[in-house]
């Protein structure tokens, strides 16, 4: 990191005892701003040591980091605390998986049956969670039988999430299909989310993602098009259309059109962290061989973030 940067840094965390000490922790998160989240929320617990919601955002501060043993670590407090809270069960989940995607096998397999127990816990603490419902539905999709995965658990969640969000559940049926290789009966599911859906643009995105991952690059950017004109509910939507064109190798102008947009918006949400914004359009500026505009995205990213290694990475490797 280089010195003017880490003096930045310093202010920022400086000032976050003042300036930022009344705003909401959620707020911070919002933005993008998770070096004064985490320095609000550690604060907050200081006083309150039994502050289930400020150990649960601290979690989720560090899971956008990626720093898995610490927001597993946040986590596991806020689930002591309180014990019957979905949500707080699902992101225990959620980081466990991430720390078992980054382990041996042996670890793993430790982990995913973790992971399994707090997704069905959350699911059973809440049966009307669509998200522990999605998140517990891929793990079921992704597992072998021998930890608890199975098709079949994933249509029987699919069936108890269609008497609440028909779209989820056309989601998750294009998702087993997908996994069967019925390329068509998963085509047909996905669209038919979008219609259930009434349209909206992340059901677009899953269609696009399916594109991509079957190649069909021309049908991906159509359907990243029709995502922009579609419903959008939240506007990560241009983080993630962004995203799809990325990892397809099409239309990165688009790309950084979206993510500019989505930068220049005061709605930005903690699903699509500002830093991780930054970065990636950094990320495609650099592809694009603008690197003094990537070096500036990076910078911008590691302001908010500055534990971000991803960033810290790029960054040295642009100034190189």
């Amino acid at each position: 990191m280089n010195r003017t940067l880490a003096i930045i840094i310093a202010m920022l965390l400086l000032a976050a005892g003042a300036s930022h000490a009344e705003a909401p922790a959620e707020s911070l998160l919002s933005a993008g701003r998770v070096d004064l989240a985490i320095v609000n929320l550690q604060n907050r617990i200081r006083q309150s040591p039994n502050d289930s919601e400020a150990y649960h955002l601290l979690s989720r501060a560090y899971f956008s980091l990626r720093r898995w043993d610490d927001s597993i670590n946040a986590a596991r407090k806020a689930v002591a605390i309180a014990p019957n809270n979905s949500d707080y069960h699902l992101w225990l989940g959620r980081a466990i998986g991430e720390k078992a995607e980054s382990s041996s096998w042996f670890t793993a397999i430790s982990l995913a049956k973790k992971v399994r127990a707090e997704f069905e816990r959350a699911v059973q603490l809440n049966s009307s969670n669509v998200n522990a419902q999605s998140d517990l539905t891929e793990f079921y999709l992704e597992a072998p039988s021998f930890l608890g995965g199975g098709k079949d658990k994933a249509r029987s969640q699919a069936r108890r999430i269609a008497a609440f969000n028909p779209a989820e559940a056309h989601w998750i049926e294009a998702r087993i299909a997908e996994k069967d290789d019925n390329w068509k009966v998963a085509e047909n599911e996905y669209r038919a989310a979008i219609q259930a859906s009434g349209n909206q643009a992340n059901y677009w995105l899953s269609l696009a993602s399916f594109y991509r991952r079957r190649n069909r690059l021309n049908d991906m950017e159509d359907a990243v098009y029709r995502a922009s004109n579609g419903v959008i509910k939240k506007s990560d939507v241009w983080v993630d259309a962004a995203e799809v064109l990325y990892k397809g190798g099409r239309n990165f102008p688009a790309a950084i059109g979206y993510l500019r947009k989505y930068l220049a918006s005061n709605s930005t949400v903690e699903d699509a962290p500002a830093f991780q914004a930054h970065y990636l359009l950094g990320t495609i500026l650099e592809k694009e061989g603008d690197k003094q505009a990537a070096a500036e995205e990076y910078r911008a990213a590691l302001s908010m973030a500055h534990e971000f290694s991803a960033a810290q990475d790029a960054l040295a490797r642009v100034n190189r």
